[in-house]
């Protein structure tokens, strides 16, 4: 099996000011944890492309990507929304994480590759069509299955996503479209205050309580996304990975623990064996504690090869 590792130096230039939590050492925890493990040299490295301007208009709005082009800063650091900062690097690195997602839908495709994970940065899961969010610029996910989609021919793609924080922006770009499944888990109430109203037939949707440990994740995962998944059986699996959801992470209160992602990604990969001849592309979106961030990765990564 080729397990595909996309990331790029621009991608740590991003820096949103002293003190943001989606700050350049999350990548930097990842890369040194997998260089420690020997985990680095199993993977076949590649650096993220600028994603062309036609895919960034295919899933977002014109006028918003518009609007980012035109306000990224010469110097400092602006703030677009809430607590999404844009420095001189922000631009060049968001295209660079979702050019990563067009990346690594081809190298699936081609056969290059059977899993992929972008090590990027910013994230994008809350990057609604036109809205910047949550830290997010740019929908790496939702733009790489749009390109599945669009350019390779694709019928059914399914986005799963595990972030402590709902996906509100890849909701907002493909409820309704019967040609993408979503299947997500959050801790709710909590930022962003969304997904537990969604009456799209191709959104699934499982707001967690604070608290909520692994047994609970998993009887999510089981009685709510697995059967969904094998009734559509997608051609192609796209990850929202984010570890913000573990026990250690200060930005939530879920308590998943490092074998709990190890156990869901099993879980995704036996259903890509079955409908999607194995390929799966995942994406870094949020986790801040940096030990935990780092061997939750690892540990993912290592699923995939179906150790542990």
């Amino acid at each position: 099996m080729s397990l595909a590792y996309i990331s790029h130096p621009d991608c740590q230039l991003h820096d949103a000011g002293p003190h943001h939590p989606e700050r350049p050492a999350r990548l930097s925890a990842i890369n040194d944890r997998l260089i420690a493990t020997g985990l680095d040299m199993a993977l076949h490295h590649y650096n993220a492309p600028l994603v062309e301007r036609e895919l960034l208009e295919a899933v977002h709005d014109a006028a918003y990507v518009e609007r980012l082009y035109e306000m990224s800063p010469d110097e400092g650091v602006i703030w677009v929304e809430g607590d999404t900062a844009m420095g001189k690097h922000t631009l060049t690195a968001a295209l660079r994480a979702a050019g990563a997602a067009v990346l690594g839908v081809d190298l699936l495709m081609s056969g290059k590759a059977s899993k992929v994970f972008c090590g990027v940065r910013p994230p994008g899961h809350h990057a609604e069509r036109a809205r910047a969010m949550g830290f997010c610029f740019f929908n790496n996910v939702a733009i790489g299955a749009w390109h599945a989609l669009a350019n390779h021919g694709l019928e059914r793609v399914a986005i799963i996503d595990f972030d402590v924080h709902h996906g509100n922006g890849t909701e907002d770009i493909y409820a309704g479209d019967d040609r993408v499944l979503l299947c997500s888990t959050f801790q709710h109430p909590f930022y962003p205050h969304t997904g537990d109203h969604c009456d799209a037939a191709n959104v699934v949707n499982v707001p967690l309580p604070a608290g909520a440990d692994g047994a609970a994740f998993q009887r999510a995962v089981e009685q709510h996304w697995l059967p969904r998944l094998a009734a559509f059986a997608p051609q192609m699996i796209l990850v929202s990975a984010g570890f913000d959801a573990h026990q250690a992470d200060y930005m939530a209160q879920l308590n998943l623990v490092d074998s709990d992602y190890i156990w869901v990604t099993r879980r995704l990969c036996e259903q890509a064996d079955v409908s999607a001849g194995g390929k799966i592309l995942s994406s870094l979106e949020g986790g801040y504690e940096l030990h935990a961030l780092a061997r939750s990765v690892e540990a993912h990564i290592k699923a995939f090869f179906g150790e542990l």
